[in-house]
């Protein structure tokens, strides 16, 4: 595989901001998806934004948020990382790492999502298993938590 267009989902399922949280939540547990992305609107797919699976838990279960009422804007993540078709593979691969993130939306050059690539088609696609296993546990490193007690320098 030498670019995203070749390893991508294509015409992935997207949702709106107005969506209310609760029924993109039974559209990922129906359909076995972990983030969708969030679009203008359905005929151009206008990336805006993503919602994940995480996204739910932690900015709606978490934050004791109301499902049926609270709309995807209000939880999604704006402008998220993206990439495009002819992007090559590796470019993609480190910006996950970097980045720590397990999906990622494939736009073209009007910035309408044209695919997505998740961290489970990465360990399905490519041949380079070591590959795999570095970027994987390097997309899933927990963040450097770093204390500082105020009264100490």
């Amino acid at each position: 595989m030498n670019n995203c267009q070749e390893m991508m989902t294509k015409n992935p399922e997207c949702c709106l901001a107005s969506d209310k949280v609760y029924t993109i939540a039974q559209r990922m547990q129906s359909g076995n998806i972990g983030a969708l992305p969030v679009v203008e609107n359905h005929e151009t797919k206008k990336l805006i934004g993503i919602i994940t699976d995480r996204d739910l838990a932690v900015r709606v279960v978490g934050a004791s948020l109301d499902a049926t009422n609270t709309p995807v804007k209000n939880v999604m993540t704006p402008n998220p990382v993206t990439c495009y078709p002819a992007d090559d593979v590796n470019t993609m691969l480190g910006i996950m790492a970097s980045r720590q993130i397990r999906r990622i939306p494939i736009i073209d050059e009007m910035g309408y999502v044209v695919g997505i690539i998740a961290q489970a088609d990465l360990a399905i696609q490519l041949e380079n298993h070591d590959q795999v296993g570095r970027m994987i546990g390097q997309i899933s490193q927990p963040e450097a938590v770093s204390y500082h007690h105020p009264d100490k320098n």
